[in-house]
């Protein structure tokens, strides 16, 4: 999104004239298999997952708290919606007032306060080359590195989104290099963060160019650790549209997610409902504009009325509590205590565990496929070398080799052989 004159906000982008018109890429055979450093949040294969190997869904709500800095409750009561992940708007002093380190200490204090990953943003990028108050991503990169001391050591807890949405519709194939440069600037000044970069066109490629050249800028961050994002609106009006944007991605084995999208807008009605459903299909983040705090018409945007968590929009009711919303789908990062419960999270062997259960293993070898990649199913013969009837449970226990039927009180633990056991994909087997 981007904050017009007044102090309210406005559309992320402009009514486009060019239709989406996505160009196909070429990726290197080698562009998933490279491994970022294990520290903190990272890319392994085309997915996020945190150091321990636990990939990490992103159901979060963006908070524009550069212009709200008084809404100091925002981000706990976006986490007590249920999301893993906040997004929070920043200053760097090019168009907005600077975000101070230790305004941006405090934040990433309330985040981990309310068990949320934090996704940093500046948004003084919005749109340059189109909106002549807009800078530059090395401006955006300069900002990051001046507040480094507040970002030294949260790697388990922080993505830096370089700027937000940091070309318009002029100039956008500058977009590849200008990605590239800024990532390069701060590898260079000793950030291990993930790193989150937006698309040109007002975040929503429409002119392909991200989708072209992603590869591309996987491959020049040294870390192998930058992820995509894709921001969607009125471009997006189709199932079909967003299906292709983002199975080119998971399909190539390149990070995305879906940094920002509303349930309506000035430049056509993005598809709500395919944005959500084809994101958990897929296993890639979506994150929701916006908590509050809307205006110029577009406060439909809203999805809490005057920032009050007891006062949801019709948005805030269908992002949160709708047809795979955050209340459904929603797990906190494994940092914090979450993620691994069979239906989520990760296998010992590094595998995700099948949501689906035995029902994803046709052939009973343990193994199940979905979301595009192989899959663990809780308890089977795959889940840790053991499963029903042998083998040792995630949490050290061996598991019980009569099941369910071990299990009279249903807590997911059961006792033979004068010890506790665990049930395979009960709730104790995490």
């Amino acid at each position: 999104m981007r904050k017009p004159r007044s102090t309210l906000m406005t559309t992320a982008g402009m009514a486009f004239a060019a239709a989406l018109g996505l160009l196909g890429s070429l990726v290197g055979p080698s562009v998933g298999e490279a491994q970022a450093a294990p520290t903190g949040i990272r890319v392994s294969d085309g997915r996020v997952v945190e150091a321990n190997g636990n990939e990490f869904v992103m159901r979060g709500i963006n908070h524009a708290y550069t212009w709200y800095p008084e809404q100091t409750t925002a981000i706990a009561d976006i986490a007590a919606k249920g999301a893993n992940t906040v997004r929070v708007v920043l200053g760097s002093g090019n168009r907005w007032t600077k975000t101070s380190a230790s305004q941006v200490s405090g934040l990433i204090g309330q985040c981990k306060a309310n068990k949320v990953i934090c996704v940093l943003e500046v948004h003084d990028t919005t749109g340059y080359g189109e909106d002549g108050a807009a800078t530059t991503l090395d401006k955006a990169a300069d900002y990051w590195i001046s507040v480094k001391s507040a970002l030294e050591g949260q790697e388990d807890y922080v993505v830096v989104n370089i700027g937000n949405e940091p070309y318009g519709n002029t100039n956008a194939s500058a977009w590849t290099g200008a990605t590239k440069s800024a990532i390069s600037k701060l590898r260079s000044a000793g950030l291990n963060h993930a790193l989150m970069v937006d698309a040109p066109n007002w975040g929503q490629d429409w002119s392909g160019t991200m989708r072209a050249n992603a590869a591309s800028v996987f491959a020049s961050d040294p870390d192998r650790n930058t992820i995509f994002s894709i921001h969607m609106y009125g471009v997006y009006d189709t199932a079909a549209e967003v299906q292709d944007y983002l199975n080119h991605f998971v399909n190539n084995r390149l990070p995305i997610v879906v940094g920002e999208f509303g349930d309506a807008h000035s430049d056509g009605n993005p598809d709500e409902g395919a944005i959500m459903a084809t994101a958990q299909s897929l296993g890639v983040g979506y994150i929701g504009w916006s908590w509050s705090g809307n205006g110029s018409g577009v406060e439909y945007l809203d999805m809490a009325n005057g920032f009050d968590p007891n006062s949801l929009t019709s948005w805030g009711n269908r992002f949160i509590n709708g047809a795979n919303g955050i209340a459904a789908t929603s797990e906190t990062a494994s940092i914090y205590g979450g993620g691994g419960e069979p239906g989520g999270g990760t296998a010992p062997n590094g595998y995700p565990y099948c949501a689906g259960g035995s029902s994803s293993d046709p052939d009973g070898d343990g193994w199940g496929w979905e979301n595009s990649r192989s899959c663990v199913v809780p308890g089977g013969s795959a889940d840790g070398g053991g499963g029903p009837g042998g083998g040792t449970a995630p949490n050290g226990y061996p598991y019980c080799a009569g099941g369910s039927s071990s299990d009279p009180d249903g807590d997911g633990w059961g006792w033979e052989n004068s010890r506790s056991c665990v049930v395979p994909g009960g709730s104790a087997d995490s």
